[in-house]
């Protein structure tokens, strides 16, 4: 697909007013060789003809022009910004809601700067390609075929010379825009790189002066900006080279032009007045190859970076819904998992024939060693991923033939690393569902354990909690996030590692909470502190991405197996600490 044809459907709403905005300049070009002829004519009123009323007549004239041309240039200026704004505010919104349907594959192997760096620096690049590139388009039409009018008329000869000197500028611009293109596409994959790293530094401060690494982020951040100064002095020694030449040949047309013009007026061909309105001419026509370095590289620039917006654009995500799929009715809870395979890598399975069933209502654990793949059956069954074999069902629905939104809105998460936004516990806790009134909110957050140290804030439920909730404690965002899932009134919950950051007590609290809301409901646990999986109705023992053991916490511990291993080493931990 072409750039235009990524553009059209973004472009197209907005023809009628880029139509006019193209017309409008039309117009002001048109005025300009009407100024350039009026100058002309003026300077051999006053230095030939000597005649003061045509020479006032003539002013008027050129006053006139000059202030219809100026309105128009102003008009013009703002209608052809404010359609760029917008084309490119529904362009980037069409890419943002992109990036949101991409799978998780896709996050979990792409760093949050680079993507940043795509929506936000390339699409601000991409901007040339629809103002200053259409607009000047128009312009450098009528201008070129206004003025070789004007020259062919006047002076024929000139006209030629120029004519045979133009595809020279032409060529040597050709030339340096492709090197031009290369380097502007490099800089901005350095630029793409310096971003990661400021964004990995900035959320992860804590991380980086806990550890004494801040000597050697410096050093990161050095290296990635030295790829970005290097790729930029390379580019500037294009330019240093390109602006010059594209310089000289300019000046030495306008020489040979003057010259050869000059000569005519000596000899009485030509009058003064042709001869600087010539030169005029001569020089609209030259003047866009003397800026063609500045036009060139924008161009070249917008092209890299339409090239990287496009990279996200032609991914497709995948998890989808298929063809025929259809909304979830409202569920009971039934979770069947039939001979499941599944893997991020070929090469490293992590669930290998998996099959188990949940009842509706029925809490059930996961536990095992890191890596047992207990996350994974979470998110296989929230469909953030898709089994490579195998089928999960929800009371006999197949996940993979129900629209992903219909199942979304009966699934409520708490995961691991507890995610907030960056506004206030109230606007947080409502995220679960937007409709919710404060009271509703208010409910949500008793019964989560969290409304006393919230109303303790000074600025209680209109407390910001910083990018990521840095503003509360790791116990005080899981809370939040615990809320927000009970707001939800989801018909399966998954607690994948939810109370990892509280205390017992708060532990103690939540669970009571969560017990409450969990009745009818199906609820599936993930967590390593064994001791809150004790309650559950059932626990699945995971190894290897298998089931190896079955039942309630005291059938296991009597059986002394994997499970019972697990929960005696830590409790001794709990002894050592």
């Amino acid at each position: 697909m072409t750039l235009w044809q990524r553009l059209a459907p973004f472009i197209r709403p907005h023809i009628p007013a880029l139509v006019t905005a193209g017309l409008m300049v039309m117009a002001v070009a048109a005025l300009n060789l009407i100024l350039i002829r009026l100058a002309g004519q003026l300077w051999d009123i006053i230095t030939v003809q000597r005649q003061q009323q045509m020479m006032t007549e003539t002013l008027l004239t050129f006053v006139g022009v000059a202030v219809a041309q100026s309105v128009l240039s102003m008009g013009q200026t703002y209608l052809s910004t404010r359609v760029s704004q917008h084309i490119m505010a529904d362009f980037r919104s069409h890419v943002f809601a992109h990036l949101q349907t991409l799978s998780l594959r896709f996050f979990a192997t792409r760093r949050t700067g680079e993507i940043l760096s795509r929506l936000m620096n390339d699409i601000n690049a991409m901007q040339t390609l629809t103002s200053e590139l259409p607009m000047n388009s128009a312009k450098h039409l009528v201008t070129f075929l206004g003025g070789v009018g004007f020259l062919l008329y006047m002076n024929w000869q000139l006209c030629g010379l120029i004519l045979l000197l133009l595809p020279v500028l032409a060529l040597v611009a050709r030339f340096f825009g492709r090197r031009l293109k290369a380097l502007s596409t490099q800089t901005q994959d350095h630029t793409a790189t310096l971003t990661t790293v400021i964004e990995e530094v900035v959320s992860g401060i804590r991380v980086v002066k806990s550890f004494v690494q801040t000597e050697w982020e410096q050093r990161r951040f050095a290296g990635a900006l030295q790829a970005v100064v290097a790729t930029a002095l390379r580019r500037a020694a294009v330019l240093a080279i390109f602006i010059p030449t594209i310089t000289l040949l300019t000046l030495t047309m306008a020489a040979a032009v003057l010259w050869y013009g000059g000569m005519q007026v000596i000899e009485s061909t030509m009058s003064p007045g042709e001869l600087l309105a010539f030169a005029l001419f001569a020089g609209i026509l030259i003047g866009p190859f003397g800026s063609a370095a500045r036009v060139f590289s924008q161009i070249k620039e917008a092209q890299g970076a339409m090239h990287r917006v496009c990279e996200l654009l032609d991914l497709q995500p995948d998890v989808t819904n298929h063809p025929q799929a259809y909304p979830l009715p409202i569920v009971k809870g039934h979770v069947q998992f039939s001979h499941v395979h599944f893997a991020y890598d070929s090469r490293h399975p992590i669930l290998t024939d998996l099959s188990f069933e949940i009842e509706p209502g029925e809490i059930v654990a996961l536990v095992g060693p890191t890596g047992a793949g207990k996350t994974t059956i979470a998110n296989l069954l929230h469909r953030f991923y898709d089994p490579l074999a195998g089928n999960i069902c929800i009371d006999g629905h197949d996940l993979r033939l129900v629209t992903l939104e219909s199942l979304y809105q009966q699934i409520a998460l708490v995961p691991q690393e507890t995610m907030l936004f960056g506004g206030t516990i109230f606007d947080n806790i409502r995220y679960g569902r937007l409709s919710a009134t404060a009271e509703e909110v208010i409910a949500a957050s008793q019964a989560a354990h969290a409304h006393d140290f919230i109303v303790a804030l000074p600025d209680g439920y209109d407390t910001r909690v910083g990018e990521r909730g840095i503003a509360l404690s790791g116990g005080q965002r899981q809370r939040i996030a615990i809320a927000r899932a009970i707001l939800k009134q989801p018909r399966l919950l998954i607690l994948d590692e939810a109370t990892s950051a509280l205390d017992v007590e708060s532990e103690f609290f939540v669970y009571q909470a969560l017990r409450r809301l969990m009745t009818g409901r199906t609820t599936l646990v993930i967590a390593h502190r064994l001791t809150t999986v004790q309650e559950a109705n059932r626990i699945l023992v995971l190894h290897r991405g298998r089931i190896v053991e079955e039942g309630t916490h005291a059938e296991l511990i009597r059986r002394g197996g994997l499970y019972h291993h697990l929960y005696t080493l830590r409790l001794a931990e709990l002894d050592v600490s």
